[in-house]
């Protein structure tokens, strides 16, 4: 919620205030007769009663009538303004901050959950990511929904006012309906007593030729009277629904002046606590990454130097081992000298093999040349001719 917006809702404060104080008056319920009324009030039900003309159909039809006319300005001045309205209820701006706020998931809350296969699949934010841009998202529709309360707050105290002045106009007139009803039945009292009786006496002593006119003007005044009660009588029923209006008025105006207090309740107390939460569930959350960083950090640090300690005592072991080795292990010489033993008794046994090899094969030679030799003479032999014998 804007600063401009809270300052706002702290100063309607003061005029809630002064609306809630206002009582309304209560109706009377008792029409007060002419013979009993005080002298003021008698002046008043003598002077409504002079708007009568019982020779005018529309003097007794519209008997009444002027005391509507206020309250009917009133009430089409309301109506009006209820027209011109351009935002809906103040319930739903209560209704639509309420979802708002409940569009956090205990799920989105959570944190430190991991992201499902299916989150990680479509590429969904981490649950942070997902929480500040849900919180920024809140924040602004928190802001809108606010300034939405504000105008229905000054709307709702606007109605307040205006259902004081309605209720005032409207307890005028029932008050003023008495003084008629109150006119009406002195008047029917009058007609009955004095003027109908005079006029039925004036058709018994008027001449035949008159007499006919005479009791044709008897007959429009009991006409005129009927119509005087049956109007008196619609004016007891105007007042009856005119007296079960102002309790529907006041009850009207209450829901306002209750829903004006939540409405700024909201604003002042609410709103503020909801932002204050919402803000600090981000600062924890960063402060849990935080911890986790450092914690992170640690751990890589500890294990670090548990490798370290590790690698150092090996290496360790393999330099002081080299160190304590001679330039040649003893068992390798030994291997070596004896090899070399063995090569040099392979080498002389190879010799005296072949020296043997060699003087088998210098003697065979020496056969085969003496058997090559005798066999060439005698091939010689037989070939030289012998001398003849004769």
């Amino acid at each position: 919620m804007t600063q401009t917006t809270r300052d706002q809702a702290a100063q309607t404060l003061t005029q809630i205030e002064e609306v809630t104080a206002v009582i309304l008056p209560e109706p009377g319920t008792e029409i007060v007769p002419l013979a009993a009324a005080s002298d003021d009030k008698a002046q008043d039900i003598r002077a409504r009663m002079a708007e009568l003309d019982m020779t005018n159909t529309q003097s007794i039809i519209s008997f009444g009538s002027k005391a509507q006319a206020e309250l009917q300005v009133i009430s089409q001045e309301m109506l009006a303004d209820v027209k011109n309205k351009d935002v809906g209820p103040a319930g739903d701006s209560l209704r639509q901050i309420v979802t708002t706020i409940r569009g956090f998931g205990a799920e989105e809350l959570d944190l430190r959950r991991e992201r499902s296969w299916w989150e990680k699949l479509t590429g969904r934010a981490a649950p942070f990511a997902k929480f500040a841009a849900r919180y920024e998202t809140v924040q602004a529709q928190i802001d809108k929904v606010t300034e939405d309360l504000l105008r229905h707050e000054h709307t709702l105290l606007k109605d307040i006012k205006s259902l004081d002045l309605l209720y005032e106009k409207t307890l005028r007139f029932y008050d003023e309906l008495a003084l008629y009803i109150a006119a009406g039945e002195a008047k029917l009292a009058d007609l009955d007593a004095k003027d109908i009786p005079a006029k039925e006496a004036e058709v018994a002593a008027a001449a035949q030729d008159d007499q006919v006119k005479i009791a044709q003007e008897l007959r429009d005044l009991r006409a005129a009277r009927d119509d005087l009660e049956r109007r008196v009588h619609d004016l007891k029923l105007t007042r009856q629904v005119t007296m079960q209006s102002l309790p529907s008025i006041r009850l009207v105006q209450e829901n306002d002046k209750s829903l004006v207090t939540k409405i700024n309740s909201t604003l002042v107390n609410t709103v503020p606590l909801w932002e204050t939460q919402l803000a600090q569930a981000v600062t924890i959350q960063r402060s849990r990454e935080a911890a986790e960083a450092v914690r992170g950090a640690n751990d890589l640090t500890n294990e670090l130097l548990t490798k370290n300690a590790d690698n150092l005592r090996e290496t360790n072991r393999v330099v002081r081992e080299e160190m304590e080795r001679g330039v040649f292990d003893i068992e390798s010489v030994k291997k070596a000298n004896a090899q070399l033993i063995a090569t040099i008794n392979d080498s002389l046994a190879i010799a005296d093999a072949g020296k043997a090899k060699r003087a088998a094969a210098e003697a065979d030679l020496q056969k085969m040349e003496t058997e090559l030799r005798d066999t060439l003479a005698s091939a010689r032999a037989r070939a030289t001719p012998q001398p003849s014998q004769g």
